[in-house]
């Protein structure tokens, strides 16, 4: 089913929907509205599955028994440790 409704642009977004209709990347000012809507639709998803994920790797490390956690020392710098770890596979 298609669905007509009215939708305003600024001078910039409408100059750009004008020239790339011209160009003939989209087909009309229409598609391009569909198009963005549809890359919208897609980064949430991915987002969504992102973040997802992120919840069950801490829910899964949270579960782990406390013997088997690393220990934190505030004085040890893991981000130092950490370039030095990557400059080492880089041969830096």
């Amino acid at each position: 089913m298609t669905v007509k409704t009215t939708v305003s642009f600024t001078d910039r977004h409408h100059e750009y929907a004008a020239r790339k209709v011209a160009e003939g990347v989209f087909a009309s000012v229409s598609s391009i509205v569909a198009a963005g809507i549809e890359q919208m639709m897609h980064d949430e998803a991915e987002r969504e599955a992102a973040l997802e994920a992120m919840k069950d790797t801490i829910r899964a490390r949270m579960e782990l028994p406390r013997e088997s956690w690393i220990e934190f020392d505030a004085a040890d710098d893991v981000f130092e440790r950490a370039r030095a770890h990557l400059a080492s596979k880089s041969g830096k």
